[in-house]
């Protein structure tokens, strides 16, 4: 399994958003990203400077990607 990547909020919705996920909103140190294509699908990412192991994974995940697949995003 490979390693997860520190990173922080901003730069994980810069990497989902080059694979179609856009801003939708803020609400505190919450990042709601929507899907811009159908099924319109929703990942909330925190806006810290380091973004936990185990909700990064979890963003992964939900996103549909590999930990690989994520890190060449970056």
């Amino acid at each position: 399994m490979a390693r997860l990547p520190v990173v922080s909020g901003c730069e994980v919705v810069k990497a989902l958003g080059t694979i179609g996920y856009e801003l939708d909103r803020q609400r505190g140190s919450h990042m709601i990203l929507r899907e811009t294509t159908p099924p319109f699908r929703r990942i909330v990412v925190p806006n810290h400077k380091e973004v936990a192991r185990g909700t990064l994974r979890a963003i992964i995940r939900h996103a549909g990607f590999t930990v690989e697949e994520f890190t060449r995003l970056l």
